[in-house]
């Protein structure tokens, strides 16, 4: 049936869409969420078709997705078909009866998802089928190869490229900006992409975005590499195992993260890493709340890189509260450089030595922790560090207080006097977030005490920055509401933490970052 094209000028962001009447999905023998195949010239595009009551019936109304596969402009004319289901999607009805899926299954799935044959209800069904059944060794695998197959893999040719990577749930996590430089003023090969922030308030690629661009092409890539032997660029944008954005995608509102070993594991094959570090926050403040639960899923970690041909350590990290201090892009930047620079919190020295010290100590690194404080101490790892800000486009002279933050603050003070018992990360990560960060850069919540240390009354708690006052007061409101921070003046005396339903209760934050 030929159709005139009609250019909607949306974007799903993923789904290749197409708008008919319901004439015309009637003379196709079509019903909403049913797949075209639409052909102009010789490209053909497979579309998940919608239904308007009201939109010409002889018009087909392209999203920008179908637009750009097809290469078609507004009022051409295409030849539009009822398409077969694709075979992946009997593979996903399988899972979702608890069957055990070949390889074959689920490279079909994979493909089907990068070429966007499956509409977002029929992946979601198969992340839920996931969560519920899960993954045997053998289908982890599977996944994790099909990922890799179905995007770009990049080569820095010999040997060890180094990586790592941390499981999240802990914000002020800004220790990949300190292994990086350390790890390539030891004058190894670290290429590290990064996410942007899903759940908290920043992402690595959020942070270093504060000091220099991050969205870079593969040759820059390969460029700034050859330079430094390092980057920290946003991976988003390069196709390394693409299915694996798409998920994430539908992972997020359906609050549930089934795919995190091939997940993460992919995009370091992708990458072309030989050698990678895994931290895992471990702890009530985390993703992962106890040792025995750390301890599994670092043996699956293994194992899984053991099968991919990557050497794998993992380190169980303390994660019963924020990493440093600053919490938000332009904040945590700035430690990062306070830190390089000598200063900084001893927490995040600490974390960025031990766990370049893991890496440096697997390529065979006779005194590996004793490297790693030097390219600290020498400043070797600042140098390195402005090396690759100037590769990546930005200014290498950059001081901590050139990066700004919010022109909007307030603290928020302690009722009591007494030690800091516990911090809810939950909570403090609602309020950065309220204040803006991750997208206002310069927004975010800066700490003034942590556990164990001892705050007078009205004494200072957090100070939140913001760049807006509507996003200031919004935050300081939350604040009021929740208890980030819980003192007492001895454990005994503070047992209970929080009551419910006496305050307004509020849903535990769903924790989603790569």
């Amino acid at each position: 049936m030929e159709l005139i094209v009609e250019l909607l000028n949306i974007t799903t962001g993923g789904n290749r869409i197409a708008v008919v009447s319901e004439q015309t999905a009637s003379q196709l023998g079509v019903q909403s969420s049913d797949r075209i195949k639409i052909t102009y010239g010789d490209k053909t595009s497979i579309a998940i078709i919608n239904i308007a009551e009201h939109f010409p019936s002889n018009r087909i109304g392209l999203f920008e997705e179908t637009e750009g596969a097809l290469g078609v402009k507004g009022d051409e004319v295409v030849d539009v078909a009822l398409a077969p289901l694709p075979e992946s999607l009997f593979n996903i009805r399988a899972k979702l009866r608890g069957e055990r899926l070949r390889e074959k299954d689920i490279v079909a799935i994979v493909k089907d998802v990068v070429e966007r044959h499956l509409s977002t209800a029929e992946i979601a069904a198969f992340l839920t089928a996931l969560n519920i059944y899960g993954l045997s060794t053998g289908e982890t695998e599977a996944l994790s190869r099909a990922m890799i197959m179905t995007g770009k893999t990049l080569n820095f040719g010999a040997s060890p490229i180094l990586d790592k990577h941390s499981v999240g749930g802990i914000p002020g996590d800004k220790t990949s900006m300190l292994v990086v430089p350390i790890v390539a003023a030891a004058g190894f090969t670290i290429p590290k992409t990064s996410s942007r922030a899903i759940t908290s308030p920043a992402g690595t690629a959020d942070r270093v975005e504060t000091l220099c661009p991050v969205t870079l092409s593969i040759n820059e890539i390969y460029e700034t590499v050859k330079k430094t032997g390092g980057c920290l660029v946003w991976g988003g944008s390069l196709e390394l195992a693409p299915a694996d954005d798409l998920f994430i995608q539908v992972e997020y509102p359906l609050g549930i993260d089934p795919m995190l070993l091939p997940s993460i594991l992919s995009k370091k094959k992708a990458i072309g890493a030989t050698h990678v570090a895994i931290d895992i926050p471990t702890g009530m403040g985390a993703k992962i709340k106890t040792r025995q639960e750390a301890y599994t899923l670092a043996s699956d970690f293994i194992d899984l890189g053991k099968r991919l041909g990557l050497n794998i350590q993992c380190a169980l990290t303390f994660g019963d509260q924020p990493l440093g201090c600053g919490i938000g892009p332009a904040l945590e930047a700035r430690e990062a450089l306070q830190t390089l620079m000598g200063g900084g919190p001893p927490d995040l020295r600490e974390k960025a030595v031990s766990l370049s010290s893991m890496l440096f100590e697997m390529v065979g690194v006779e005194n590996p922790r004793g490297m790693a404080q030097d390219m600290i101490d020498s400043g070797k790892a600042e140098r390195k560090m402005r090396e690759i800000i100037a590769a990546q486009g930005g200014n290498p002279a950059v001081k901590p207080e050139d990066l700004p933050v919010g022109p909007k603050s307030a603290v928020v003070r302690s009722k009591e006097a007494g030690k800091v018992l516990w911090l809810s990360t939950d909570d403090i990560v609602r309020i950065a977030r309220m204040a803006g960060a991750p997208k206002e850069k310069g927004a975010g919540v800066l700490l003034h005490a942590k556990l164990g240390d001892y705050v007078r009354k009205d004494g200072v708690l957090i100070e939140v920055f913001a760049e807006r006052s509507s996003k200031l007061s919004a935050a300081l409101e939350l604040a009021n509401q929740l208890t980030p921070i819980v003192l007492s003046k001895k454990p005994e005396a503070k047992m209970v933490l929080d009551t419910i339903p006496e305050k307004p209760p509020h849903e535990k934050s769903f924790m989603l970052d790569r």
